[in-house]
């Protein structure tokens, strides 16, 4: 195949699945992100690393599952040591450049030990983490944390440009409602999720990015790039800016996803997390109901804005040398399960939608179809790599590359399960359990039947997706599933140790240091030398 030049790589920020009229949503119709799979191939099975927002994007960017490479929850820093699509890509020239969030932490401690600091251009990138900077916003600035950070933010100074007042506009404007007495009302407070936001549509975060990441294409001219236009909603605060705020009414909301059945005997770890304060809020009678319209709202706006920039690339002829991936880090139980938020293995938290445009002619037959394919968040840096004709890393990444499944090439071998986990360390759930920092740990198999589920020190979950598609039903005790909880034990083992942790060394090295064993000259074991016997 003819190699990729371009990039355009779009992640929504904590956005279900199922809350897109081409994944089968009946109500909120998103017209440009369905235009986008009828170009390319919609994943149907595509699922996250880790249902939580930073773990999840270092696989992204990684290609590794999370305790490959470390950062597992949003404030573990990213080990120094570990590459990312940037440090794939700038070798052979292409810019690899993000506009909105990675919710990524800087190994500050190792940048220190190598005497790198972010004025330089090394420290900058190993701190983005190896993209170069160009719009970089993780999108949560209260009051308390923006001031930690010393007060800086150039979405705020393009808001006081427009005459927005005041030190925070992020917090008083963009992400807060307005009482009948002119009071600011926090989107903090799910209460306020129905209000407007306070600011005008067309300067809201998510116009805001695609307008930042129009300037970078702008910018590049000819040159190749990778643009991860990372969005910062749907996930809280929940607000969103009219007219989208009020666009949907109780006629269109999906029925929350839940059954008495679960609160019965429930599994521990999984009763420890109902118990949270978002779980419990979003479990209550008319909260699900306040959220809705807003979280619907802002999945609306982004296809809009889609839409705009998805029109441009067109104009410019930018869509004919662009691949364009559209994904989520996660999604959100809004209530379902009796669960706020994500972090656990539902399928509401742990499968994103996945679509890929390839604008190659030799993925002109997979035009518009849908795989059932189980793909993972892994799969994208070897997929960008094998796309751009980057040196492929076997002995790093995990994942496996998509191009096969873009081109409509028979499968052999493909994955049969996909596999999530979660370090639950820094929930109100470990406390509950009175668990250590490092044994609160969860891990997920999948397989076209099953999904078990794994906690360390506390007994398995089990769903016969079959007979249970709901999730409703847990098998993880019972004695008639012996058997398939074993098989699944033994699947996710062997899922466990094929992770990739010898990353210094290509397997091809290996294989030359083992052949050049005896000309070094180091003898081991043998007992004489022996002689030569010449035959002449």
């Amino acid at each position: 195949m003819s190699k990729i030049k371009n990039i355009l790589f779009i992640m929504a920020d904590q956005l279900r699945w199922d809350y897109l009229s081409c994944y089968g949503h009946p109500h909120l119709k998103t017209p440009n992100i369905d235009r986008l799979a009828e170009r390319g191939v919609r994943f149907d099975r595509a699922y996250v690393q880790s249902p939580v927002c930073g773990p999840s994007r270092a696989s992204y960017y990684t290609g590794r599952t999370v305790f490959s490479h470390g950062a597992t929850w949003n404030l573990v820093p990213l080990p120094i040591g570990e590459l990312t699509l940037g440090d794939y890509l700038r070798p052979i020239g292409v810019t690899t450049a993000v506009v909105g969030k990675t919710h990524m932490i800087p190994d500050q401690e190792g940048m220190a030990r190598l005497g790198l600091n972010k004025s330089t251009d090394i420290g900058c990138q190993i701190s983005q983490p190896g993209f170069d900077p160009y719009e970089r916003d993780d999108g949560l600035h209260p009051d308390n944390l923006l001031k930690k950070k010393g007060g800086k933010l150039r979405y705020n100074d393009w808001l006081r440009s427009l005459g927005y007042e005041g030190e925070n506009p992020w917090n008083d404007y963009a992400n807060s409602g307005e009482g009948p007495d002119g009071e600011i009302l926090s989107g903090w407070y799910l209460k306020n999720s129905n209000l407007p936001a306070r600011i005008r549509e067309e300067h809201s975060e998510t116009s805001y990015m695609t307008m930042r990441a129009q300037e970078f294409i702008s910018e590049m001219g000819e040159a190749p790039w990778l643009c991860h236009l990372s969005f910062i909603k749907p996930h809280w605060p929940y607000i969103a800016p009219a007219p989208y705020h009020d666009m949907y009414g109780s006629e269109s909301f999906l029925q929350a996803h839940r059954s008495p059945q679960e609160k019965q005997d429930p599994n521990p770890v999984f009763k420890a997390f109902m118990d949270m304060e978002v779980s419990a809020t979003f479990s209550q009678q008319g909260v699900r109901e306040t959220v809705l319209p807003a979280y619907m709202g802002l999945i609306k706006q982004i296809d809009d804005h889609l839409g705009k920039l998805f029109d441009w690339l067109e104009e410019t002829g930018r869509a004919q040398d662009t691949m364009i991936v559209f994904t989520s880090d996660h999604g959100d139980y809004l209530g379902d399960h009796w669960m706020g938020e994500k972090e656990l293995f539902h399928e509401e938290s742990v499968r994103v939608p996945l679509i890929i445009y390839d604008p190659r002619s030799e993925a002109d037959a997979t035009r518009g179809t849908v795989s059932k394919a189980f793909v993972e968040a892994i799969d994208l840096v070897p997929t960008f790599l094998e796309a751009t004709g980057a040196p492929p890393a076997p002995h790093r990444l995990e994942g496996c590359s998509l191009v096969p499944l873009l081109r409509g090439d028979p499968l052999q071998n493909w994955r049969t399960s996909v596999f999530s986990e979660i370090d639950y360390a820094f929930y109100a759930a470990r406390e509950t359990l009175q668990l250590g920092a490092s044994d609160a740990r969860g891990y997920m198999i999948r397989t076209a039947r099953w999904k078990y589920v794994h906690f360390k020190g506390f007994p398995p979950q089990l769903f016969d997706l079959v007979n249970d598609p709901d999730e409703f039903k847990d098998l993880g005790r019972s004695p008639d599933h012996a058997a398939q909880r074993q098989e699944l034990h033994a699947l996710l083992l062997n899922r466990l140790l094929e992770r990739k942790n010898r990353t210094t060394m290509t397997d091809e090295d290996v294989t030359r240091i083992r052949d050049r064993e005896n000309e070094s000259g180091i003898i081991i074991g043998k007992w004489e030398q022996v002689e030569e016997v010449s035959l002449g």
